[in-house]
């Protein structure tokens, strides 16, 4: 199967980066000097996707606009002959192409994907978070397609975490497919870690076949009112083959305060024009 569409699921109300988040959406706080939004973008870019699907909630329209012209920013610039800024100002707008979809309301991850299904339409499809970012050498989504693509079989991206973590993901329950490869066989949503059926967690990234917003519609929603995408992940493991895939690289939570901070050390190391100046500023840190 070929994968030519992405949904970015945008449409939270980022209560754990508050206050940042009240006014500024957490989608577009910065790693270093470039929106979440805009490397979660550059990433399904990477891996071959050609239509990117932004699910908004009320508010988000900030997040459109990074991806399109900004005129009077763009002849400052050109008027000034600042060619290198106005080329990285135009960069996001050549991206792909863009689609919007919107959750008025947060229910919970299972209806934020349900919403995209008019824009997804009769075909596979990819889940992206951008509270997950990662730095890999070969783009994690491109990770996932190369699997996903040559079996034409859903795959989510996985993780292992340390057993003190366990609470934080949906954790799931497989037998060995071959290498970094797994068949899944059940999830359990934030486990304690005595009940967690391994120590592999479901990231971010997700390859999905159509089949799945019929299995969200007949998701009865739990705590809060909320659809979620793990249940119906359960329904089309017992249909068809599911896989999982352990991605080879480091991946920062955005949405959590630490690992904001380290995502902004992690990727400023990795700038010539920083890292030197980074690296001693570390290096002069005294001890806690």
């Amino acid at each position: 199967m070929k994968v030519r569409k992405a949904v970015i699921v945008a449409a939270g109300l980022g209560t754990r980066m508050l206050p940042a988040s009240k006014v500024v959406p957490k989608e577009i706080l910065p790693v270093v000097d470039k929106p979440a939004l805009q490397m979660v973008v550059e990433e399904a870019a990477a891996s071959g996707i050609e239509e990117i699907i932004l699910l908004l909630g009320p508010g988000k329209e900030l997040l459109l606009e990074h991806f399109q012209p900004a005129p009077l920013l763009e002849r400052h610039l050109e008027q000034r002959r600042k060619l290198d800024l106005l080329e990285i100002a135009r960069a996001p707008n050549r991206l792909a192409r863009f689609t919007v979809a919107w959750q008025s309301e947060p229910l919970g991850l299972g209806h934020a994907v349900l919403q995209a299904r008019a824009a997804v339409g009769d075909e596979p499809f990819a889940v992206i978070l951008p509270d997950d970012i990662f730095d890999s050498p070969t783009p994690c989504l491109r990770q996932l397609l190369e699997h996903a693509e040559a079996t034409a079989a859903p795959t989510v991206a996985l993780m292992r975490v340390a057993r003190v973590d366990l609470s934080k993901y949906g954790i799931v329950a497989v037998r060995p497919a071959a290498g970094r490869l797994w068949h899944l066989t059940g999830m359990v949503e934030k486990p304690a870690p005595e009940d967690a059926p391994s120590d592999l967690a479901i990231m971010g990234r997700y390859i999905l076949t159509p089949e799945i917003f019929t299995l969200l519609e007949q998701v009865k929603p739990g705590a809060g009112g909320e659809i979620q995408l793990t249940d119906a992940l359960l329904a089309l493991a017992q249909r068809r083959t599911l896989y999982g895939l352990e991605i080879e690289g480091i991946r920062y939570d955005l949405g959590d305060r630490l690992g904001f901070l380290t995502a902004q050390i992690g990727f400023g190391l990795k700038r010539p024009d920083l890292a030197p100046q980074l690296r001693q500023w570390l290096a002069q840190m005294p001890p806690a």
